[in-house]
């Protein structure tokens, strides 16, 4: 059991712990502005681009790790802070406005966690997927999901918040 449930919780990290304002307000202090809005720029680009082998092109040029036949529904969205602790699989598909945050701005703290999603996942329209998250091979997220844990491989998942639905064989 205690395996089990390590491998379904979020592994995030604390970047600022901050007490007299929101830590949004420290954003310029981990990431340089330049960079933020060249990454901007690209999911600008990416978010409306038809061509799926051109969107993928543009985002590994922000750091991500973007395998092989990966497609990136339109009006997807990627974290602009840290796209370099994205990775997607093999033969997967992010759907139609799906956004793939790797942090979070909290009130008194920042966290960032990696996103890891296994070969031939496929993400449903207008899922979030929460920094931290790992969602294994062959897996199926149903839209409007907010992943807040992490998804075993060959499961259908999806609600808010995401649970297993039933093993896929």
């Amino acid at each position: 059991m205690n395996n089990e449930r390590t491998k379904i919780e979020r592994s995030t990290r604390i970047l600022i712990k901050s007490a007299d304002k929101n830590s949004l307000r420290y954003w310029t202090s981990i990431k340089n502005p330049l960079r933020v809005a060249f990454n901007y720029t690209i999911m600008a680009i990416c978010r409306i681009l038809p061509s799926l082998s051109l969107k993928c092109w543009f985002l590994r040029r922000t750091g991500m790790k973007i395998g092989k036949d990966v497609s990136f529904g339109l009006e997807s969205t990627v974290d602009i802070f840290f796209p370099e602790l994205i990775e997607v699989g093999d033969n997967s598909i992010i759907g139609f406005n799906t956004v793939l945050l790797a942090h979070e701005f909290l009130v008194d703290e920042l966290r960032v966690g990696e996103i890891k999603i296994g070969k031939n996942v496929t993400i449903g329209a207008n899922c979030t997927i929460l920094p931290g998250v790992e969602i294994g091979d062959n897996s199926i997220i149903s839209a409007h999901s907010l992943v807040n844990r992490s998804i075993p491989p060959n499961v259908m998942a999806g609600g808010v918040p995401v649970r297993i639905l039933k093993k896929l064989e």
